[in-house]
């Protein structure tokens, strides 16, 4: 697992051990990162089911300005860290070991924005649609705003979830990237 492009470009990230963890693999991280490429300079990234933070990492490498990371499992949060760190943005990444669906209520509290939210939940878990609503309810996307979720293509996710309407899906062997906006009547 590696660093694609920025300023951190080629730098090898640490992974965890085991299989509690399943990183966006490159061909497909490459593919979002150029649909994303006029959208990530000085964003607030929110990336979400974090890992090891190979997404989030990527997006401040890109010229992301802050870059917010949030998963449950204590080993990722800490490789996550490690990182961050090793890649020298630290100070540009604010990590929270925390259930997904819980942080999300706590950063609507606060009020916090975010351009783009990138979230990545385990497979199988049904965890998409659940996750695209409690981003909603919690008004955390900018208006012009984007939600990009990586799925299985199999799983077929709704055309909208509360104020959210999907505007694209692409392709990558047996994973989807699907993109949400907010709609024009919310």
């Amino acid at each position: 697992m590696r660093v694609i492009g920025g300023l951190a470009k080629g730098r090898k990230l640490k992974s965890v051990k085991g299989m509690t963890t399943r990183p966006t693999a490159d061909r497909v991280k490459e593919a979002l990162f150029n649909i994303l490429q006029g959208e990530i300079e000085e964003s607030n990234f929110l990336d979400l089911y974090a890992g090891t933070g190979n997404i989030g990492i990527e997006a401040l490498s890109r010229g992301a300005k802050i870059a917010v990371f949030i998963d449950e499992d204590r080993q990722a949060i800490n490789v996550l860290k490690e990182n961050l760190s090793l890649i020298g943005l630290e100070e540009k990444g604010e990590v929270y070991q925390q259930d997904v669906l819980r942080a999300l209520r706590i950063l609507g509290k606060k009020r916090l924005l975010f351009d783009l939210i990138f979230l990545d939940p385990p497979y199988r878990h049904g965890l998409e649609e659940k996750t695209l609503f409690a981003i909603s309810a919690n008004n955390l996307l900018l208006p012009q705003g984007l939600v990009i979720v990586e799925h299985l293509d199999k799983n077929i996710l709704p055309l909208k979830v509360d104020a959210l309407e999907l505007v694209r899906k692409e392709r990558y062997g047996d994973t989807a990237i699907s993109f949400y906006r907010k709609r024009e009547d919310h």
